[in-house]
């Protein structure tokens, strides 16, 4: 595992890292600064959300689970939920308002109801990084917020991505909820292309000062699943455009590509042991003309064209549709946001003890678990899902370069017939992390 000490190489060439990747094998298709090490930001709550889905399985804690806002919890900065310390919710709802609106307070009340600690839960994410092969990754908190270790790569994320897919499909709509409704307050999902790429199923976003604008997005089309993963671009709007192209290059081809070299698989990609660049005077100096966001940056003049990348530096599928452009794709519906709420599930026993916040027995306090995963190792699960019809506009508009692949249905939240009102005031609108 390297760490910011392990300086062995130079900058990046450029300030960014992509990474296009088939799930089922591996495969990569495209990799550029791919093994660079990187600050994830919000990119973090898919390994928080790969502890938590491995906590379930092992039957440590259920969905229905109350866990509690701690006030370490409610002392996050933006984006949060904004809940008040002792405010009670299931693990089943902390969730979508975790991989929704990327809430950070969230993913600590998260962290403690599952192992007790945001220090013990940290530990548990190394162990599974370590498992899954994420030798340049290292956590020290669930939220991805500013910290000097807190290091991934786009071949980690790639990897973790994968094993989410493998390992959790009867999880997968918790990274592909079109948004969520809490009370009268509906947030949509900062993933634009669920809304705007037919075949997107997933998965999260990210954004830190240090990381510029960050994205693991996922698509399926004919039954093949893409990964790309954008590191670094300079706005939302650009990082999903990047994304986007990454993966139409990937579903189209240009039909050379038995010309080309292999590029392996991402496990096979060479780690670059060098301290992660830190953005920070770029996405937050004073040249910009407004503080830098996750979503208030959509007019952005700058939006990304087709990368021709730098001379030598890339390993990648060459441009294969030059026209191409997110921009230019209409929006479609993929469902309507699920409702979520505090306090107990509906339909639970009146006066019933609520679960305690830190259900990890003390006898196994700091060990890492060792149940085996859903899926044993190199063996890729039947993924039949039977997906939902994407909006014929939105289909027809990529007619000419594939058959898109209509997105599947979020499952829906049991709605209670009277939801708790949360004790908090309303948070104030600021950025999300």
């Amino acid at each position: 595992m390297f760490g910011v000490s392990a300086i062995a190489a130079a900058m990046p060439a450029r300030a960014d890292a992509t990474l296009l990747i088939e799930a089922q094998s591996g495969r990569v298709l495209h990799a550029e600064n791919a093994t660079y090490p990187w600050y994830p930001a919000s990119l973090t709550k898919l390994m928080t959300l790969y502890v938590t889905l491995q906590a379930r399985r092992e039957k440590r804690i259920t969905g229905d689970t109350l866990i509690t806002v701690s006030a370490r919890a409610s002392s996050q900065a933006p984006a949060k939920m904004g809940f008040n310390a002792g405010t009670q919710l299931t693990l089943d709802n902390a969730l979508k308002m975790l991989m929704v609106k990327s809430a950070n307070d969230m993913a600590v009340t998260i962290a403690e109801g599952v192992s007790g600690s945001i220090e013990q839960f940290a530990d548990d994410m190394n162990s599974a990084a370590s498992r899954l092969g994420m030798v340049q990754s290292s956590y020290v908190n669930p939220n991805g917020l500013p910290a000097d270790n807190q290091i991934s790569s786009a071949r980690d994320l790639g990897i973790l991505a994968r094993s989410l897919i493998r390992d959790f499909p009867e999880y997968s709509y918790y990274w592909h909820l079109p948004g969520i409704k809490f009370g009268k307050r509906i947030t949509r999902n900062y993933n634009k292309l669920l809304t705007k790429y037919p075949g997107s199923d997933g998965m999260k976003t990210g954004y830190i000062c240090a990381s510029g604008f960050n994205l693991v997005a996922t698509a399926t089309r004919n039954g093949r699943q893409l990964i790309a993963i954008v590191l670094g671009a300079p706005s939302s709007a650009q990082r999903a455009e990047k994304a986007a192209q990454l993966l139409e290059r990937g579903f189209t081809g240009d039909g050379l590509s038995w010309l080309r070299p292999s590029l392996g698989t991402v496990d096979s990609l060479v780690p670059i042991a060098a301290a992660p660049p830190n953005l920070r005077d770029q996405m937050c100096g004073p040249h910009r003309k407004k503080p830098a966001s996750e979503t208030d940056d959509d007019n952005d003049d700058a939006v990304a064209t087709n990368d021709k990348g730098d001379g030598g530096s890339a390993m990648s599928l060459r441009q294969a549709t030059p026209k191409f452009s997110l921009a230019a794709l209409p929006d479609f519906q993929i469902g309507e946001p699920v409702d979520v709420f505090v306090g107990a599930p509906k339909g639970s026993a009146p006066g019933a003890k609520p679960a305690a916040a830190t259900p990890v027995q003390a006898a196994t306090a700091g060990k890492p678990a060792n149940a085996k995963p859903g899926a044993a190792p190199g063996v890729w699960p039947n993924m039949t899902a039977t997906p939902q019809a994407a909006q014929s506009s939105a289909t027809n508009t990529l007619a000419q370069t594939s058959r898109a692949v209509p997105l599947p249905r979020p499952r829906p939240a049991a709605k209670p017939k009277q939801a708790v009102k949360p004790q908090a005031a309303k948070p104030p609108a600021q950025p999300p992390a």
